[in-house]
């Protein structure tokens, strides 16, 4: 095999396939990424059985051939070299040399049958979004999945599809996130876990241009995203998604508008005297025209108030202060509306077309 290609391009697309390089496993063969000429283009594919990636990168082909190469070895050996073209010739016992300007590696590689290659998937049941929303969609939702696997469902999040509506779903036991997003075409009814670790690759890949696409297609336990040059597989997490709705009431004894960059500089320098991994709560005391904002800690306290809107009951409650931060942070309204109940119960930030909605779970709280 022998293919000359532009070191950026190269560099691009190892980028791309690397991040379904697994960290550790027992198949040595998955360490690597297969370079696959036979097609009439530079194919690159990396593989973990949970995720696949497969692009294709611009270049020369030469000598039409497969191999398989130690994905961390090739990729700083093309990070390192001058930004020139790149030749890649690998012989039959598959040892390799890559060459660029007056810089010579020789390094050895494994014959490409043994490679997982990504599955074939029926290409009829899909959506398209442009590569913007998906990405905006990710942004602002990934954060409330759950972090450890006591909760398999929990790790990912629920994409929704009904007629021309697309609704995100993630939660992690203490909040819930979810955004809905208009689709310029009308789809049949559709529900799918996707792993947060898919959306999260998928999210560094997307240029996040709003004039390109992505296709999303889905069977019973996989999903495909197809955009540019490059298509992600990756397992559904199987199983019945939380039931949410029971929880989203609309009803609410106060409820408050607030400027949200206020709002977060406040929270966000509240957190200033709070430890890393200190449970300490933001107490929030709503009154007419005012919300004022505690905490107390080891290192000190802070006492902040802004100026609200309110209407409904007087209120005090108290919050784990990371939650707001993280919804707040990916709001992009000047105003935001907050409801709330009582003490106990969750509040909602969200917009009057509901096309977000961030539920969090107050804290208990003491007051000195």
């Amino acid at each position: 095999m022998k293919f000359i290609c532009p070191k950026s391009e190269l560099l691009n697309g190892l980028q791309v396939v690397s991040k379904a390089v697994p960290a550790k496993t027992t198949m040595t063969i998955l360490e690597c990424i297969l370079v696959d000429c036979t097609q009439g283009c530079i194919k690159l594919t990396a593989n973990d059985m949970e995720l696949g990636i497969e692009t294709i990168v611009e270049g020369t082909i030469e000598e039409p051939g497969i191999i398989a190469l130690d994905a961390k070895i090739f990729l700083e050996i093309v990070r390192k070299l001058p930004d020139n073209d790149i030749t890649i010739l690998s012989d039959n016992s598959y040892q390799t040399l890559i060459t660029c300007e007056k810089a010579k590696f020789n390094i050895a590689g494994k014959c490409g049958d043994d490679f997982a290659y990504l599955p074939e998937i029926e290409r009829s049941n899909s959506i398209v979004v442009s590569q913007f929303t998906l990405k905006e969609v990710i942004r602002q939702t990934i954060f409330s999945i759950a972090d450890n696997d006591n909760n398999r469902l929990m790790t990912g999040e629920l994409f929704e599809i009904n007629g021309d509506e697309l609704k995100v779903v993630s939660l992690d036991g203490h909040r819930i996130s979810i955004r809905k997003i208009q689709l310029k075409d009308t789809y049949e009814p559709q529900k799918v876990v996707i792993p947060g670790k898919t959306l999260n690759e998928v999210s560094k890949i997307l240029s996040g241009e709003t004039e390109k696409d992505v296709s999303l297609f889905f069977t019973d336990n996989q999903v495909v995203f197809e955009f540019d040059q490059t298509t992600v597989v990756s397992r559904l997490i199987e199983g019945e998604y939380f039931r949410i709705d029971q929880m989203l009431s609309s009803d609410y004894e106060t409820k408050v508008t607030i400027n949200k960059r206020e709002l977060l500089s406040c929270i966000d320098r509240a957190t200033l005297l709070v430890k890393e991994g200190d449970k300490k709560p933001i107490i929030i005391n709503i009154t007419d025209g005012l919300m004022e904002l505690k905490i107390n800690s080891a290192i000190g306290s802070m006492d902040e108030q802004i100026d609200i809107e309110k209407s409904g009951k007087d209120l005090m409650i108290g919050f784990n202060p990371r939650f707001l931060i993280d919804a707040l942070r990916v709001i992009d309204d000047e105003q935001i509306t907050i409801y709330l109940v009582n003490p106990k119960a969750p509040c909602f930030i969200r917009n009057e077309e509901n096309s977000y909605i961030y539920l969090i779970l107050p804290v208990n709280f003491t007051t000195v």
